[in-house]
C-alpha cells in the first residue's frame, strides 16, 4: 500500500461514519470502521463484512468502539458519559470492547480504538488507578489477538496522555491522533501536541475545527477540512517529520446531511491528494 493512503471513517449501522455506497463512489483504499451494534458483530457478520470489503478492495485499518449512553452534547456531558472512565458503566463497556476486539480480529484488523473519556491529569487523582487497570485489561486482551489499542486524542493534553500511557505500561497502547479534537476540546495546539506524542501515533484523523472563545469550557466548531485552525499542510509536514506513513482517515460526521457530507469528504480527498503529492 502506498504511503499515506487516504481513507474515511465509515459505519455499517451506527450512523456516525459514511455509508457503503459513498465509500464505493469515493474510491478510497482504506476505512476506519465504527463498530456495528451488538447484534451485528458476531463471526458471521465479520465474514460478510470482510467479503464486502474484499469485493470493493478496501482495507479496514481500525475498528472504533462506541457505547450506548455516550453523548458529545457539550464538554461536561462528555466527561460524564463517554468511554471507560464513567465507573457505573465501566465493566459492561469493557466487555463490549473485548467483543469489538474479537470482531476486529475476525475482520483481520490489527487495531481497536476508542475515546477512553476524560482521564484525570494527575496519577494521584481519585479513580486514576482504576482507569489504568481497565485499560491494561483491554490492552492485554488485544495483545492476545495480536492487536493494538489506539486512544483517540482530544480530552487530554499531550503531557497528560504521555503520563497515562507510561502508567499503563503496555507496548500495544498507541494513539489515534485527531488534530481537530485538540482544538475542539481546548486541550492544546495540535501540531505541538503531535510532535510531543509522535512516537506513539499509529493512526490519524484528518479533521478540522475552530477554537471556542472559552477553550476547555465550551466546544469549538468542526468545519470542513482546510477551513479551520488545524493548518492541514503543516499537519502533513509534521506527520512526515515524526515518520508517520499510515492512512490519512477523513472524519466528517454530519450524517443528518449525507449530500453535504459526501461533497465535503470529496473536497477533503482532493485537498489531501494534492498536499500528499507536494509533501512526499
Amino acid at each position: 500500500m502506498t504511503q499515506w493512503p487516504i481513507g474515511v471513517f465509515a459505519s455499517v449501522d451506527a450512523g456516525l461514519g459514511v455509508a457503503w455506497e459513498v465509500i464505493e463512489q469515493l474510491g478510497v483504499p482504506t476505512i476506519q470502521l465504527h463498530a456495528p451494534h451488538p447484534g451485528n458483530r458476531d463471526a458471521d457478520a465479520a465474514k460478510r463484512l470482510a467479503d464486502k470489503l474484499s469485493s470493493i478492495d478496501v482495507k479496514c485499518t481500525a475498528v472504533f468502539g462506541g457505547f450506548e449512553g455516550e453523548s458529545y452534547a457539550d464538554i461536561p456531558t462528555v466527561s460524564r458519559t463517554v468511554g471507560l472512565v464513567p465507573p457505573s458503566s465501566r465493566e459492561s463497556r469493557l466487555a463490549e470492547m473485548l467483543e469489538i476486539a474479537d470482531f476486529a480480529k475476525a475482520l483481520n484488523c490489527d487495531a481497536v480504538a476508542l475515546h477512553l473519556g476524560f482521564v484525570p491529569h494527575e496519577p494521584s487523582a481519585d479513580g486514576y488507578d482504576a482507569i489504568v487497570d481497565v485499560t491494561r485489561r483491554l490492552c492485554d486482551h488485544c495483545a492476545g489477538n495480536a492487536q493494538y489499542l489506539h486512544l483517540e486524542t482530544g480530552q487530554e493534553t499531550a503531557e497528560g496522555l504521555l503520563t497515562f500511557i507510561d502508567q499503563v505500561g503496555r507496548e500495544n497502547l498507541k494513539i489515534n491522533f485527531d488534530p481537530a479534537n485538540m482544538i475542539l476540546y481546548g486541550t492544546g495546539k495540535p501540531l505541538d501536541a503531535l510532535r510531543q506524542v509522535g512516537g506513539h501515533v499509529r493512526s490519524v484523523h484528518c479533521k478540522d475545527g475552530t477554537w471556542s472563545d472559552q477553550p476547555g469550557e465550551t466546544f469549538g466548531a468542526e468545519v470542513p477540512l482546510g477551513q479551520g485552525d488545524v493548518d492541514v499542510r503543516q499537519y502533513l509536514i509534521t506527520l512526515k517529520e515524526i515518520g508517520y506513513d499510515g492512512p490519512l482517515t477523513i472524519e466528517r460526521e454530519i450524517p443528518e446531511d449525507p449530500e453535504r457530507q459526501r461533497a465535503e469528504i470529496g473536497a477533503a480527498i482532493d485537498l489531501l491528494t494534492k498536499l500528499r503529492q507536494e509533501i512526499l
